[in-house]
């Protein structure tokens, strides 16, 4: 509704498409843009609407909350997310106000992935608030961003230190043997996530 300051709703917001609206100069053209998918889990809705993104409840988890990535400022994290390929988020739903779910609207999970939107794609800062955790959010966005996404047919890539039993099931596993990697420096080790 014009003028209203209420937030905008997953389901309320055409999308514009956010591959490719980063961009340096000389640097080639992005992809093209990807067209809105969305996705359902009762009380919550799931959208890949950059626009959705409620960056200060992204930041205020990860650099709180989140073992990895505590070295970024919030400058970066606000730079990772404009040239991320892709975003997926978990918000409450329309009339799932009750004590145990989320407002309608509220961003309760997050994802983001990087590309080279032909082959290649690495997933980085999945979460799920706490209290909304144990109810298929993470597995509904994981399997919107990874398998029913423009990259389900990509090789994808990970680091995590927990939650290895949640990405087995998208088809994620030890490297193989072509996979080498070089590590961050120490200043930048993430944390061990507490037990």
């Amino acid at each position: 509704m014009p003028g209203s300051t209420a937030p905008r709703q997953p389901w309320e917001t055409p999308h514009t498409g956010h591959l490719g609206t980063t961009r340096r100069a000389g640097a080639p053209a992005a992809p093209p843009t990807v067209g809105r998918v969305r996705a359902a889990v009762p009380g919550y809705a799931i959208d890949d609407d950059l626009a959705l993104v409620d960056r200060d409840a992204a930041w205020q988890y990860l650099s709180t909350e989140a073992y990895w990535g505590r070295w970024r400022s919030r400058d970066v994290f606000d730079a990772q997310v404009a040239a991320a390929w892709r975003v997926v988020g978990a918000y409450g739903a329309d009339g799932a106000d009750g004590a145990d779910t989320a407002p309608a609207g509220a961003m309760v999970g997050f994802a983001r992935a990087f590309s080279d939107g032909a082959a290649t794609a690495y997933l980085a800062d999945v979460y799920v608030l706490p209290e909304h955790r144990g109810r298929g959010v993470a597995a509904a966005i994981l399997r919107l961003m990874v398998t029913d996404g423009p990259g389900a047919d990509f090789r994808w890539m990970l680091h995590t230190a927990d939650a290895h039993g949640l990405y087995e099931r998208f088809g994620f596993g030890p490297p193989d043997p072509s996979y080498l990697e070089r590590p961050a420096p120490e200043s930048r080790a993430p944390l061990r996530p507490s037990a």
